[in-house]
């Protein structure tokens, strides 16, 4: 979608957004692939025994025809809920591309949730059916009579209670199938974001996401598509940075796809795999990159085109680092669920500039404003802001027009982080205007935390925050007053910490905990959480 460019200034006075009125994803990454160039490579997955398989457009398109069709035939009509619970795989991307030739709504749901966590989930978007695996499935089995609109559960490795089992069900069911003719307005996908306080909010997209997406993707990743690009991410396809930033995108652009699920990262098994799959491009979160570097480098320089990196600021040492270990600039971007990638940083057209994100992508409208929505002066302190209508900007939060409503100033959408840009578009980032966590690159909301937190028989309140970490920026800190008859302890610690990481996700867990007689609140009864912040070393 970028023009050909060979700086910022070009690239954003040649740049119009071409999004067409009628569009739709699954045709758009798959089918129009498959028409031209059939036998072309979309993915490559690489089992945990190391060894590979490729996946041709053809065969993408076939099979998420027949996963359309089946899911047609068990009633899942347009604009019902597909939930996808699946780490990086093959039947992800099917899955995902089947749902929006059904003009369905994926529901994307990171593998590692807990039953809790997913109850939530699901029963906020009803979803109607869900793809899973054998994990998922037990998941699903504990919470099932809590979600009653969860009416087929289907699972990649065969039989499993309450589930049918995928490729059975696909044998006759044909691989031809009718996309329905979706608008590029019409609801696609949604993505839970982690919000400040209560339940996490549901980003409702629709198929013009992936347009919208397109040129920071393109930016971040000095221009792609470039011959002999392949491109990888340890983000999973669950969370924006892995589906809208990396999967979707690339097969946009027919760039090859390497999926690949390590049951735990290393920075030795992300180098072997670059090096093993001639992985060209990556984006790589923050914390990815630092266990990378303290990782022991690669004997000899990998081939690699481009990096991205997003979630936060990339210090000198880091840039320079990837510079010496790959021979390429890291370029920075920012954005987040409701509206992502509208800033990068670009190596190829413009100098790097370390503490600095970068530039608005072109076609992006960004400023920073009052709390009011007014445009303040260059070089000042406010909050960093996106001009509607823009493509990549989320269509609501399901079912929560309040906090739609609260998003905006006017016609600016409030990140909620604050920033500085100066006369030439340079925008720094400063600091959140919430309470979002970001941790190993992920942004977690406190607020379901302590919700969770709440379940435990000893807890009587909780607070949950960010606390400073060298590897992971922030870890999840609690601060929790007990109910009368506990007493404060190593064990219980261990034991609440335990409950919350069966019951979310392992990377949700309070990696510490302390106990305290009482927290901060407001007069409503809403704990101060900047007030535990500031007990931060």
């Amino acid at each position: 979608m970028l023009p050909a460019a060979d700086t910022y200034a070009a690239l954003a006075r040649d740049f119009r957004w071409q999004v067409p009125e009628r569009y739709n994803i699954g045709v758009d990454v798959c089918d129009r692939w498959a028409a031209r160039e059939p036998e072309r490579i979309a993915l490559t997955f690489v089992g945990v025994d190391n060894q590979a398989r490729d996946y041709s457009y053809c065969e993408l398109r076939d099979w998420s025809n027949r996963l359309a069709n089946l899911l047609s035939q068990l009633g899942v009509a347009r604009c019902d809920r597909v939930a996808v619970l699946l780490p990086q795989a093959p039947e992800t991307a099917v899955g995902h591309i089947a749902a929006y030739k059904l003009g369905a709504v994926a529901v994307p749901l990171f593998a590692l949730f807990g039953p809790e966590a997913l109850q939530y989930r699901l029963v906020n978007s009803g979803a109607k059916a869900a793809i899973t695996n054998r994990i998922g499935a037990a998941k699903l089995a504990e919470i099932r009579g809590h979600l009653p609109e969860l009416k087929h559960v289907l699972c990649i490795d065969g039989d499993a209670p309450g589930c049918r089992d995928l490729a059975a069900a696909l044998v006759d069911q044909p691989a031809t199938f009718e996309p329905v003719d979706t608008a590029a307005d019409d609801p696609a996908v949604i993505i839970y974001t982690s919000g400040t306080t209560g339940q996490p909010k549901g980003a409702l997209h629709a198929h013009r996401v992936l347009l919208g997406h397109l040129p920071g993707v393109e930016m971040s990743h000095d221009l792609l598509p470039q011959p002999g690009d392949k491109i990888w991410t340890p983000a999973d396809w669950a969370w924006i940075g892995g589906l809208l930033d990396v999967l979707l995108p690339a097969l946009h652009d027919g760039v090859p796809v390497v999926a690949r699920r390590f049951e735990k990262f290393t920075g030795e098994a992300a180098f072997q795999l670059i090096q093993d799959f001639g992985i060209r491009n990556a984006f790589l979160p923050p914390t990815a990159l630092k266990m990378m570097r303290a990782a022991p480098e690669p004997a000899k320089r990998l081939a690699m085109r481009s990096i991205a990196s997003g979630g936060e600021t990339l210090g000198a040492e880091l840039i320079e680092w990837g510079r010496r270990v790959f021979g390429l600039t890291i370029n920075e971007f920012y954005g987040q669920t409701e509206c992502n990638m509208i800033v990068s940083s670009c190596a190829r057209i413009m100098p790097a500039r370390p503490g600095i994100m970068g530039r608005a992508v072109p076609g992006h409208r960004l400023a920073i404003v009052d709390d009011a929505g007014a445009v303040v002066p260059a070089g000042t302190l406010g909050n960093i802001a996106v001009k509607r209508p823009d493509p990549v900007m989320f269509l609501e939060y399901w079912r929560n027009p309040a906090a739609t409503a609260a998003k905006f100033a006017g016609d600016w959408l409030l990140t909620g982080d604050t920033g500085v840009m100066d006369a030439e578009g340079w925008i720094k980032f400063v600091g959140r205007d919430d309470d979002v966590i970001t941790s190993a690159g992920y942004r977690i909301g406190p607020g379901e935390i302590e919700d969770c937190l709440l379940g435990h028989p000893a807890v009587r309140v909780a607070g949950v925050v960010g606390k400073p970490d060298p590897e992971r920026t922030e870890l999840v800190k609690a601060y929790i007053v007990l109910k009368e008859g506990y007493a404060a302890s190593e064990a219980l610690a261990r034991e609440i910490q335990a409950h919350v990481k069966t019951r979310l996700a392992a990377h949700e867990y309070p990696r510490e905990v302390e106990f305290v007689s009482e927290l901060p609140m407001t007069t409503t009864g809403k704990i101060i959480r900047r007030t535990l912040r500031a007990r931060q070393p």
